[in-house]
């Protein structure tokens, strides 16, 4: 087991545990809004949708375990990672260009990861952690995308979301072997299609409630 630890607390273990993760985490987000946009098929669609999920109990349970576990060694992960690079070089570049194929979501990674996380745990207390007595899941939705505040905030962190997985989602695949001359560019035009897909797929959801629904 010593080799394994050894792998995984190395440079390159971490790297892929942030691929893995990250991946886990892409799929997950493709499976959450494929069932989120049952919400225009109307409530009783989209209520139909959560009662089908509360339905399957331990499942659920385990995958919301998952998600928790993932989240935990991505987060600690990467903020090693982070630490690691600013103590390597504790004096930032007086000139900041994107030589070398750097992006805006490369270049802001940690930060995007840190808002994204704030965003979670307050999503999670809007939907999640909610006393769900009387009501149903759609009006718990409807309720909170009536403040136009939350909106904005949702709206933002979708757009923050997209910005992250543009780089994170080809990097990933790089990460795991993938980054070969006659593959990567296609990789690369499928993580930005699926941010692209992200941010409008999630974004237009609260504007569609509070002003149109």
């Amino acid at each position: 087991m010593n080799w394994l630890a050894s792998t995984l607390l190395s440079s390159i273990g971490k790297k892929l545990m942030m691929a893995i993760t990250g991946l886990c985490f892409c799929g997950f987000l493709a499976g959450h809004l494929a069932g989120n946009l049952t919400i225009y098929l109307g409530k009783d669609a989209f209520n139909s949708y959560a009662e089908h999920l509360h339905s399957l109990g331990p499942i659920i349970t385990l995958v919301e375990l998952g998600l928790l576990f993932s989240a935990l060694v991505h987060i600690l992960t990467g903020a090693t990672l982070f630490y690691q690079n600013l103590k390597a070089r504790p004096v930032r570049y007086s000139v900041n260009k994107s030589a070398g194929g750097r992006t805006l979501g490369s270049r802001t990674m940690p930060y995007t990861g840190f808002i994204l996380l704030v965003f979670i745990v307050l999503h999670l207390i809007n939907f999640h952690f909610i006393d769900k007595t009387d009501t149903t899941i759609y009006q718990i939705v409807h309720s909170a995308f009536a403040n136009y505040v939350y909106v904005v905030i949702y709206v933002f962190a979708m757009i923050v979301a997209a910005i992250h997985i543009s780089h994170g989602l080809w990097s990933a695949f790089q990460t795991l072997g993938a980054n070969h001359v006659k593959y990567m560019p296609f990789i690369r035009g499928l993580s930005y299609v699926f941010s692209i897909i992200i941010v409008l797929g999630f974004g237009f959801l609260p504007i569609y409630l509070a002003y149109i629904a």
